[in-house]
């Protein structure tokens, strides 16, 4: 008896206002990219586009295509980098595409900072479930960036009264004693990038304003020594370039009402001698309640494409090199 492989076809009308030719792509890239990771046939004619395979795949593509719809209701433009973070949510399970499009972390000048795939959507409710959550991962990860936006949103909320970004200042290759100018000025390119994240949720002028009242507050690790921060949402950037007497000492900083969330990639340290905090940590603290440890992969790039290829290019170095 041979056995006949079930197939079924479904078809999606594009709702009113909805111009297929921005589902589908400029030169029909998302589209292709859609023919490309199925075996299902897609057709589109005019307004509607059909599928026609495995029932399986067809589910996934009428959920993918309906996400893309929503996309471009709400004024978005799909492309193919989103398109295939899509694909990989439907692929692993965990969460239709629609679970990352409504989680909104915060709106600024009209334009919403949501996670754009799984590894970000498990670290954003890490962070609202947990009072210390570490992410550990790559560049191009989002791990400040999302933390950032997660910190505002709080703020915004007044969940806390302040938030604390800090990181640790440690030479890549210059060092600090042979910079011109005052401490501030040596220490500024290095915590410069917490600034640019902010500058990125906030209007210029209303952030600077939020730091000369002490509301915000960007400094490096080491001034911190022998405070406690209550009321506040803290972010510990770059932290695979702590020690584990700094890592400690960050940490203990925790007071009531707080939350603090830590960073850091450790393939990327900087350390000139010793063990990275970072990669000692997750030995003390992992299994502890209210701590969570959330790893992103290149999988979880959403930067530009080619920044993936060579996240996976280095893992794969670093797998033969073991």
């Amino acid at each position: 008896m041979t056995d006949i492989e079930e197939t079924i076809q479904t078809t999606l009308t594009a709702p009113a206002g909805v111009d297929m030719a921005l589902v589908v792509g400029a030169a029909d890239e998302v589209l292709h990219a859609m023919e490309e990771s199925f075996d299902a046939r897609i057709t589109v004619r005019g307004d509607a586009i059909s599928f026609e395979g495995d029932p399986i795949e067809v589910q996934q593509l009428t959920a993918l295509v309906t996400d893309l719809f929503k996309t471009v209701q709400e004024g978005g433009t799909p492309d193919v980098d989103s398109l295939r973070h899509s694909i990989e949510l439907l692929r692993r399970g965990e969460f239709a595409p629609s679970v990352l499009r409504d989680d909104v972390l915060l709106t600024y000048r009209g334009r919403a900072i949501r996670p754009k795939t799984a590894g970000q959507k498990h670290y954003v409710d890490a962070i609202r479930d947990h009072t210390v959550t570490f992410a550990i991962g790559p560049a191009g990860t989002g791990k400040t960036y999302l933390a950032m936006a997660m910190a505002v949103a709080a703020l915004k909320r007044k969940e806390v009264g302040r938030i604390v970004l800090s990181r640790p200042i440690v030479e890549a290759g210059e060092n600090l004693g042979f910079l011109p100018g005052t401490l501030f000025e040596k220490v500024d390119p290095y915590i410069r990038p917490l600034y640019d994240a902010l500058y990125s949720m906030f209007d210029q002028e209303r952030a600077n304003a939020l730091i000369d009242n002490g509301v915000i507050e960007i400094a490096p690790l080491a001034f911190m020594r022998g405070r406690t921060l209550n009321d506040a949402f803290i972010i510990l950037d770059e932290a695979q370039n702590t020690t584990p007497e700094q890592m400690k000492m960050a940490l203990t900083r925790l007071g009531f009402g707080s939350k603090i969330v830590v960073t850091g990639d450790i393939s990327q340290i900087d350390l000139p001698r010793g063990e990275s905090g970072l990669v000692q940590v997750r030995g003390i603290l992992e299994g502890i309640d209210d701590i969570a440890f959330c790893d992103l992969s290149g999988k979880d790039v959403v930067r530009h494409s080619l920044v993936a290829t060579i996240v996976a290019a280095y893992e794969r170095a670093a797998g033969k090199a073991r």
